[in-house]
């Protein structure tokens, strides 16, 4: 058995010295002031003195060793007790070359696969409990937040393009409804008039986007069949031509 140790370390290998100072107060505030998180790079000490990580380099494997807690590129900040590993040395070598291979340097990416995550990996291989949350917090965030992003665009595109194909599909029904009833042949004669009128609406609202009639034009038919009606019950009913028998 041996302890697993985490060591953590703020990142301030930016070039620029103001850069590297406003990263420094970014993990005073969100990690020492209210716990949330911040940039951190960290590494797994087991077995021995050197510690364990993983960065970008072109060629090669991006897994790497150095004498824990001194890594040249970062500000050391703290060290963490995992737990320990029921893992033998043997093993545990066994396990770095495995993940040497299958993390080679060109493969790093600053929110979906860096140093935090192949702490993870490691540690997950040794038997013993992940990085505490905030140790990758704000990589994970942005991960998820790119992905949403991501999805919500190709949600967007689908949707538009189901709009555009549902809109054709009506428009060719409605050409098609307009072309059977204005058509001679789709209709009885005793279907004329009325139905033509229909049919060149709906061409008119189809090709011009020319409205019904208003409600003048309606008001106007409407007391012509009023008229119509009040004269038709004016007119005397025709006599029938045999008595009507009392039952």
């Amino acid at each position: 058995m041996a302890e697993v140790v985490l060591h953590i370390y703020d990142v301030t290998n930016s070039g620029s010295e103001k850069t590297n100072s406003t990263i420094m107060q970014i993990n005073k505030i969100f990690k020492d002031g209210i716990g949330l998180g911040g940039i951190f790079h960290s590494a797994v000490q087991v077995y021995g003195e050197d510690e364990w990580s993983f960065g970008f380099c072109e060629q090669g494997s991006g897994v790497f060793s150095c004498p824990s807690g001194k890594n040249p590129m970062y500000t050391y900040r703290e060290c963490i007790v995992l737990g320990t590993t029921d893992c033998s040395i043997f093993k545990v070598n066994q396990i770095l070359r495995e993940l040497s291979r299958e993390w080679p340097g060109y493969t790093y990416d600053l929110l979906s696969k860096n140093c935090n995550h192949f702490c993870d990996e490691l540690c997950e291989r040794l038997g013993v409990p992940k990085l505490p949350g905030w140790v990758n917090r704000f990589a994970h965030a942005g991960d998820a937040a790119m992905e949403v992003a991501g999805n919500t665009a190709v949600r967007l595109k689908q949707a538009k393009t189901e709009i555009v194909s549902a809109s054709k599909v009506a428009y060719r029904f409605l050409v098609g409804v307009t072309n059977n009833i204005a058509s001679p042949e789709a209709s009885g004669n005793s279907n004329r008039g009325a139905p033509r009128f229909q049919g060149a609406w709906f061409k008119n609202l189809i090709t011009t986007g020319a409205k019904p009639s208003s409600s003048s034009e309606y008001d106007s038919e409407e007391n012509a069949l009023r008229q119509q009606q009040q004269t038709a019950s004016d007119s005397p009913l025709p006599q029938p031509s045999q008595p009507l028998h009392n039952g």
